[in-house]
């Protein structure tokens, strides 16, 4: 009973530094006033530093979200981490990833675009606040408290064998296959002040998850053979206009 609630403490802790770490993140990018580091600033280093250290640290976060994220790493993982605990030691080690961003994170200074129109700020600052709302509500289409570990440790906890969830196909995900993504794009782009920092930050994480769809969609296809069917009649990112969708039985799940 003590591992059983000791696996279970670790990851509700494990969720609420993610979630400490998701609003963190919203106004780290928004540079809101109340944290002590935002995406902006005045530069504190030559741009030529500042731009390869904050590319070294994107790229940490890259390699640990997607390879700890593959079934070949799980397995391996697995042999010293308990199973029931694999997904909130992701979850941490991605706001850990995270948090050492926020702290080493270098502005570079100069500016894209600005918008000074307050009706064109104010919808900028709509949609950022929008994509963020996908992105929260996309993870509760798809089982939030499975994608973040707590439904395994809740279940190991009560000593019943962990299920996976079925392959579904809800709301949003009828629209597009990665709703998730499209929120995160919208969170990263809609600004009325796109630097240069901003702009980097932007265009690598875009960059980022165009490449780490290709690999979570194999993982889907091999895990659940309809979405070979799903990939075909629903688009990745971006819905088709006036095309008829044909009714789909399941909603998609996350890797």
């Amino acid at each position: 009973m003590f591992k059983r609630t000791s696996i279970f403490i670790y990851g509700v802790v494990s969720y609420l530094i993610f979630f400490a770490t998701f609003l963190y993140l919203i106004a780290f990018v928004g540079n809101l006033p109340f944290v002590p580091s935002t995406l902006d600033g005045e530069p504190r280093m030559p741009s030529t530093s500042a731009v390869l250290i904050d590319v070294l640290l994107l790229a940490l976060f890259a390699l640990q979200h997607s390879v700890m994220a593959r079934p070949a790493f799980k397995r391996w993982w697995t042999q010293w981490v308990p199973v029931e605990a694999e997904r909130s030691t992701y979850v941490l080690f991605s706001s850990l990833a995270l948090i050492l961003m926020f702290s080493f994170w270098q502005p570079v200074g100069g500016v894209f675009w600005s918008v000074e129109n307050p009706v064109g700020r104010g919808l900028l600052y709509t949609l950022f606040g929008l994509g963020w709302l996908l992105v929260l509500y996309s993870t509760f289409l798809i089982n939030h408290f499975d994608l973040f570990g707590l439904r395994q440790v809740w279940l190991q906890l009560q000593g019943r064998a962990y299920q996976p969830l079925a392959f579904k196909t809800p709301a949003m995900y009828r629209v597009v296959r990665h709703p998730l993504y499209v929120g995160w794009f919208i969170a990263f782009w809609a600004t009325p002040e796109m630097t240069m920092t901003h702009a980097l930050f932007a265009l690598l994480n875009t960059a980022y998850i165009l490449s780490a769809i290709q690999f979570e969609e194999r993982d889907l296809q091999d895990a659940h053979p309809e979405y070979a069917t799903y990939r075909r009649e629903v688009p990745m990112l971006v819905p088709r206009i006036n095309r008829p969708r044909r009714t789909l039985q399941n909603d998609e799940t996350a890797a």
